[in-house]
């Protein structure tokens, strides 16, 4: 009758349950290109390149990065936290051994002159049991919530990998690119110089005003200059890649340089309606409403009665030689009910910070989800941008090729000098150094793309994007 009460009491103040949040299902891509073929990218992504030394970076990379190291740590963390919820509500027994030396006061309650001594030592040995019954699922929800937020650190961690590898293999494909930038100028020196010598023997002869002579050098130092910045910036994304292992320079494999890669990534059609599902960060955000639905469980479960039993048993004497005796047992048991009545408003203070904790994951959620839209669709739109400059570059192309065949023609039948022909070799070197640098923008683009595509992840089909209560409350 007392339960039953006190229960009743405290229902009359708890606040009412919030109605669960309904969040986004999917992703606000609409109008936004796809590819008829365009597939989602596998957890390996990197290996559709086949290239060795990009996959022995990459795995190197996942097995070293500090970035990774922390990720881990965290959910680690996570993990302990979901332990230490279970052990919670799970009966406790507490040992107890204890021997107190004391003096009692002659003015004291009990003056020692009636009990026949001053000085006496209390020797206990006890063994307590505690259960709290967890009537209004606190505990559930406590360890529930904990569950959840270990389900986000999880998929914050993979959020990390896919970051680390899109952030390597973009800086590997630039230091290729880098390699075929020091080719191409090395091949245009070659032809600047022969360039040089024709100036100067006609200034030597002239023919011409020493200007040409100027002009032929100025170019000659300036591409030299370019051969140089990009050696360095070659230097630079290694060490880049060695910060973003974790190593030091001299550990990183070398790299071969060859031809870059084909780019085709295209934005699947299912892309608006599965890329929540995609996204590790976006499955974070929704672990974390859930999380934040259990926190309410359990500051509700705080209004109602707490209803707890305990049993003690043990040994007490004042003389420690009659410690053992069966007259010095003790035996103490009962239940507990505690029923909060006047609190001074801190319960509802608690409930209307989780409420605003679930209104601020809710908002994060959908905020994530917007802002992963955002990102697959400006990074769909570039990589589309980029093959449409490369058919307008195959034309340009197209014509540098014409016009080396025709200043070769003319300088067959003795109408031009060998200028002519360099100058076309430096102009068609120039259009293929420009698309090769679309193409590495292009696979720069689809790199980001498969990282907003989020990096071959998949989240747990069984999840729906409504966050539920989970622990039954009343």
């Amino acid at each position: 009758m007392a339960t039953a009460l006190s229960a009743a009491l405290g229902a009359c103040h708890v606040p009412p349950r919030p109605t669960q949040p309904e969040l986004r299902n999917s992703s606000p891509l609409d109008g936004i290109p796809t590819g008829a073929n365009a597939t989602w990218p596998d957890q390996a992504w990197w290996t559709r390149y086949h290239d060795e030394d990009l996959n022995a970076i990459e795995s190197m990379a996942l097995a070293k990065s500090p970035d990774l190291a922390v990720a881990r740590a965290r959910f680690s963390q996570a993990t302990k936290t979901v332990d230490i919820a279970r052990s919670a509500g799970a009966p406790s027994i507490d040992g107890n051994v204890q021997v107190q030396r004391e003096r009692l006061s002659e003015n004291g309650l009990i003056p020692p002159a009636f009990l026949g001594f001053t000085w006496y030592t209390q020797g206990d040995i006890g063994a307590q049991f505690k259960y709290d019954f967890d009537f209004w699922g606190s505990h559930r929800a406590d360890i529930a919530a904990n569950v959840d937020r270990a389900r986000a650190a999880a998929a914050e961690r993979v959020t990390a990998a896919n970051m680390l590898t899109a952030a390597i293999a973009d800086s590997y494909f630039g230091w290729q690119l880098d390699m075929a930038h020091i080719g191409l100028t090395v091949e245009s020196i070659g032809w600047q110089e022969k360039i040089r010598k024709i100036a100067e023997a006609r200034v030597q002869h002239g023919l011409d005003p020493y200007d040409i002579l100027h002009q032929a050098d100025a170019g000659l130092a300036a591409m030299r200059e370019d051969a140089a910045t990009y050696k360095w910036n070659a230097q630079m994304r290694r060490e880049a890649i060695a910060a973003l292992i974790g190593v030091p320079l001299a550990e990183v494999p070398e790299f071969h340089a060859h031809e870059l890669p084909a780019f085709t990534g295209a934005l699947p059609a299912s892309a608006g309606l599965d890329l929540i599902a995609r996204r590790a960060d976006i499955e974070a955000s929704r672990w974390r409403v859930e999380a934040a639905m259990r926190e309410i469980d359990i500051a509700r479960a705080a209004f109602y009665p707490d209803i707890s039993i305990s049993a003690m048993i043990g040994l007490s004497a004042i003389d420690l030689d009659k410690v053992f005796r069966a007259g010095s047992r003790v035996v103490d048991a009962g239940p507990a009910i505690h029923l909060p009545i006047f609190e001074g408003g801190r319960l509802r203070a608690r409930y209307g910070a989780s409420q605003a904790a679930l209104d601020a994951a809710v908002a994060d959620y959908d905020k994530a989800v917007v802002d992963a839209a955002h990102d697959v669709a400006q990074q769909a739109l570039a990589l589309a941008q980029i093959q449409a400059r490369r058919k307008e570059r195959a034309g340009q192309i197209e014509a540098a090729e014409r016009l080396y065949q025709s200043s070769l023609a003319r300088g067959k039948r003795g109408l031009t000098d060998a200028r002519a022909e360099y100058n076309a070799d430096l102009e068609l070197i120039r259009q293929h150094d420009a698309d090769t640098q679309l193409v590495a923008a292009g696979l720069s683009a689809e790199i980001a793309l498969t990282k907003a595509l989020g990096g071959g992840y998949l989240g747990d089909p069984n999840n729906n994007n409504t966050a539920s209560a989970g622990a039954s409350q009343p």
